[in-house]
């Protein structure tokens, strides 16, 4: 985990972040909107990770996506160190994107198959025009793939050649070819092999102290989000419940949804594994058009008729700990 955090200096901050997507049935197009991301604020500090985590469905890569401005926002704002981008035109966008990167969740699917890996993570330096000479982007390319653990004998491999955490080295490569300062990783590790995850999320830890980058770490897996984040939001059917730092999430998690996704997690000692398992039980609510109310009202154990009658917005509870929930 990264020690070198700026105190008080938001690289990102989104305020009341929406993106909504039309419902369609067959051909007809429906006045009712799937609520993807409604109504998120956050902020992520400079040279920090902010793990976002959920169960699938939840937001958390549209959430990502939006944020770059892959996705136009409904409504919100997205402010890049103090400059507000929600509005911006795609040309300022463009220049923009050198500061701001993604690594995509499968790294088969965002590589091009017809390009070479040395082309591949060439193209965003060409497009940025950061360098002219052929010769300054090989030398660029090749010390990039040193730098993400890719031999040189891969420069003119395609993807389709390689296995999936070579294909991910390819993309991180891809992400650093513009010397950024965020990047928003999403679920990068989740369709390696559990070696392989190691590997790549030790590259990126490594990575974030040699650069001072920024990540926003999207991923489904608390033991991941445990090793990568200095701080953690958990987001259910398109709304953050709990914000807090990494340790005090997982010593002392507030919102019933963060409790049982903790306790969701493998025990590996057999003399623990007697205790009874917290079971969400319940049907997840509709996220079309959702009613007011918290939306995981229906799964709580603690749910009361205060749960329904108006949105629960984040409350600060104890210092640096914000929780959704009408029993704090």
């Amino acid at each position: 985990m990264t020690e070198n955090v700026k105190e008080n200096t938001p690289i990102i901050r989104v305020k009341e972040l929406e993106k909504y997507f039309l419902a369609k049935r067959g051909y007809i197009h429906m006045s009712q909107y799937v609520k993807a991301v409604d109504g998120i604020s956050l902020d992520v500090m400079e040279g920090e990770t902010v793990g976002l985590v959920g169960e699938s469905g939840c937001g958390k890569s549209t959430l990502g996506r939006t944020i770059m401005k892959i996705y136009e926002p409904t409504g919100g704002e997205i402010f890049y160190r103090g400059q507000n981008i929600t509005k911006l035109s795609n040309k300022k966008m463009h220049n923009l994107r050198k500061s701001m990167q993604m690594i995509f969740q499968d790294p088969y699917a965002s590589l091009d198959p017809r390009m070479t890996v040395s082309n591949i993570i060439a193209e965003p330096i060409k497009v940025c025009r950061l360098l002219h000479s052929e010769n300054e982007i090989n030398e660029k390319v090749n010390g990039l793939m040193e730098t993400v653990g890719l031999a040189p004998r891969f420069a003119n491999a395609y993807p389709h050649e390689l296995d999936g955490g070579r294909r991910q080295r390819i993309g991180i490569a891809r992400a650093l070819a513009v010397d950024p300062k965020f990047i928003v990783c999403d679920e990068p590790v989740s369709a390696l092999d559990v070696s392989i995850q190691a590997q790549i999320l030790n590259l990126l830890m490594d990575l974030q102290e040699q650069h001072n980058l920024t990540y926003m770490f999207i991923t489904h897996d608390m033991s991941v989000v445990k090793h990568i984040s200095n701080r953690i939001a958990v987001m259910y059917l398109g709304q953050c419940v709990e914000f807090s730092e990494t340790e005090e999430l997982f010593n002392n998690p507030m919102h019933p949804y963060t409790q049982a996704l903790l306790d969701a997690i493998p025990i590996p000692e057999l003399s623990e594994r007697s205790r009874e398992p917290h079971i969400i039980k319940g049907e997840i609510s509709n996220p079309i058009n959702p009613k007011p109310g918290c939306r995981f009202a229906s799964r709580c154990p603690y749910a009361s008729e205060a749960c329904s009658m108006q949105d629960i917005q984040l409350n600060e509870v104890t210092p640096g700990h914000f929780v959704a929930c009408t029993r704090y």
